[in-house]
C-alpha cells in the first residue's frame, strides 16, 4: 500500500530570511516535517516523533511569491519507526520585474528545490490504527 501526503503553499515575506527574499532551508524542513505528520496520523491515528534525517538535499532557491508542493511518502516501517522520502517543487514562481508585482507564472515543469530521506517513531501504545 502506497501511502502519500502532499502539500501546497505559498511562501511569504514573513518566510523569507535572507537578502533578495530567499526563503531559509530550515523552512523547507518544517514544511517536511508538517508532511511526516500527516502521514503519521493517517497510518497510525498519532503525530509520532521526528527522529532523524538521514540526508538532506537543497537543489534550488526558494523566494517569497513561490508556490511549493511539497510530497512525503511512506518507504519503510518497522514496528515503532516509520522512514520516508521527501520532495520539494516549486510550481509557481513570481515574474518580477518588468512585470507587474502581481505578475506570476505556472511553471511547465517544477522544479525539484529540495529532497530528503528521514525517519519518525510512534510509540506502540499511540498506535490507534493499529491492531
Amino acid at each position: 500500500m502506497t501511502v502519500k501526503a502532499t502539500l501546497r503553499l505559498r511562501m511569504s515575506s514573513h518566510d523569507a530570511h535572507y537578502g533578495g527574499d530567499l526563503v531559509d532551508g530550515a523552512r523547507v524542513l518544517g514544511l517536511f516535517g508538517d508532511v511526516a505528520t500527516e502521514l503519521l496520523i493517517r497510518l497510525d491515528g498519532d503525530e509520532g516523533l521526528f527522529r532523524a534525517y538521514e540526508n538532506v538535499e537543497f537543489l534550488a532557491p526558494v523566494y517569497a511569491g513561490d508556490f511549493l508542493e511539497v510530497e512525503g511518502e511512506l518507504v519503510s516501517e518497522g514496528k515503532t519507526s516509520r522512514r520516508m522520502k521527501f520532495t520539494a517543487r516549486k510550481v509557481i514562481r513570481p515574474l518580477g520585474p518588468p512585470a507587474p508585482a502581481s505578475a506570476a507564472e505556472v511553471l511547465a515543469a517544477p522544479i525539484e528545490v529540495a529532497r530528503a530521506m528521514g525517519s519518525c517513531v510512534v510509540p506502540k501504545a499511540l498506535q490507534r490504527l493499529r491492531k
